[in-house]
């Protein structure tokens, strides 16, 4: 056969296999299809040695919090609706993740599996479903509704959750402010005395983890002073709350005369704080200077970048630099990773948006090691790669932002991103 025949009959194949594989990876709309995995090294992250990383399900919309069962399955909470479904079960088959059932007509971020049941929150409200042996949603259309009419005023929406071991539920409920001013993010504006929004904002709620229909009156404030909290967990360890809270924005927008944009980028400090019932972290009267190690008067209430206050505010367990944005918190109880691991706290931060004119950071998981239930040692990053390249990252354009953080049943440590609706699996082989 002559070439040009050879190449006019291989030319159409190759046209007609790329449109094949568009299609598989494009469903009528023209999205990525649910589960669909771009296959790269590693999952595009670094990792330390002896640690390797895999993208086990994609394209799954915009997955915030994440749990997985003793049988090995993951819960996935969506931010919004895929299909009018707002929580995902996928089933693992080695490195791969496939949706098995989607249900709940609620978006939003916490979930939970805890004592027979599935928690799951929306931005107004906390549902349960009865799981049967199998950690499996027996009616996935009834749900129990046990909390409602939570503040949701489109800042700091996001009802993340957590349970104890005693019956109890707690719930973020962040101030719907950036620090309590007159008017919010207005440039001089001060702080409204008394801070009305801390009656029902700004804090930790603890409601039962049984009751239905409870609204703020059947609960308590847990503690308060807390601007936002997405990552939230019950330490086992030492059997108590720990968060991390998203500290202030724009100081040097909102009050140039006393700070610089460089110092904008780094403060204040996103904090862990471990948290007994009546506790104050402090907000909106005072922030915490990682860099110094005080805890300074906010410039709404008088602060000038020099003077300190909070006196009577807790001191956090553990400070990091500014704007990273922590969602996911998770205290590490596996055998699978190396022993320096065990009990140490995993942060994913979201990555920032408000350090221009300086680069964006975070869009990372970090390790925090912690001796006998206490910081012991410098954070370090763990798991990186997530926004893309140095470039994407800087911009803050990231591809993936982390999210969520789940422990498998052997020690796997799960990583959820909201941007790609992509989850990764973080292993260790000796």
């Amino acid at each position: 056969m002559k070439r040009k025949y050879v190449v006019a009959l291989i030319l159409p194949l190759i046209a007609l296999l790329g449109i094949m594989t568009i299609m598989a990876l494009k469903n009528d709309s023209g999205k990525a299809n649910p589960g669909v995995l771009a296959e790269v090294s590693n999952g595009g992250l670094t990792v330390p040695s002896g640690f390797s990383a895999a993208i086990i399900a994609d394209n799954l919309g915009a997955v915030r919090h994440i749990t997985v069962t003793p049988q090995n399955e993951i819960y996935a909470k969506l931010k919004g609706l895929e299909h009018g479904k707002g929580i995902l079960l996928l089933h693992q088959t080695g490195d791969k993740a496939a949706v098995k059932a989607s249900f709940g007509s609620f978006g939003g971020t916490g979930i939970a599996v805890k004592n027979g049941y599935l928690y799951a929150s929306s931005d107004e409200e906390v549902f349960r479903f009865k799981l049967n042996a199998e950690n499996e949603v027996i009616d996935p259309n009834k749900p129990e509704k046990l909390v409602t009419g939570l503040i949701s005023r489109g800042e700091h929406e996001a009802k993340a959750i957590t349970l104890d071991n005693a019956g109890h539920l707690y719930v973020n409920i962040g101030a719907y402010s950036n620090a309590c001013q007159v008017k919010d993010r207005e440039k001089g504006s001060p702080g409204q005395k008394g801070c009305p929004i801390l009656d029902s904002a700004g804090g930790i709620w603890q409601f039962s983890a049984s009751k239905p229909n409870q609204h703020y009156s059947d609960g308590i404030r847990y503690a308060t002073g807390l601007r936002n909290v997405v990552g939230i967990t019950w330490n086992q360890q030492k059997n108590q709350l720990f968060v991390m809270q998203h500290g202030r924005d724009q100081l040097s927008d909102l009050f140039p005369q006393y700070y610089t944009v460089k110092q904008n980028a780094v403060l204040p400090a996103e904090c862990m704080y471990a948290l007994n019932k009546g506790d104050n972290a402090g907000w909106p009267y005072m922030y915490y200077d990682w860099q110094t190690h005080k805890k300074m008067l906010m410039p709404e209430y008088g602060g000038d970048g020099k003077k300190t206050g909070g006196e009577k505010a807790i001191n956090p367990t553990a400070a990091f630099p500014g704007h990273l944005a922590p969602n996911g918190l998770l205290f590490y109880t596996g055998n699978q990773f190396p022993a320096k691991y065990k009990n140490g706290a995993f942060i994913a931060f979201h990555g920032s948006w408000n350090r221009a004119p300086e680069p964006q950071a975070g869009y990372f998981v970090v390790f925090q090691p912690f001796v006998n239930g206490k910081p012991a040692g410098n954070w370090e990053v763990f798991a990186d790669g997530f926004a893309g390249t140095a470039d994407q990252k800087a911009k803050g354009a990231a591809l993936h932002r982390p999210c969520g953080l789940a422990q498998g049943p052997d020690g796997a440590l799960y990583v959820s991103d909201d941007s790609r609706g992509t989850i990764y699996k973080i292993t260790y082989k000796k």
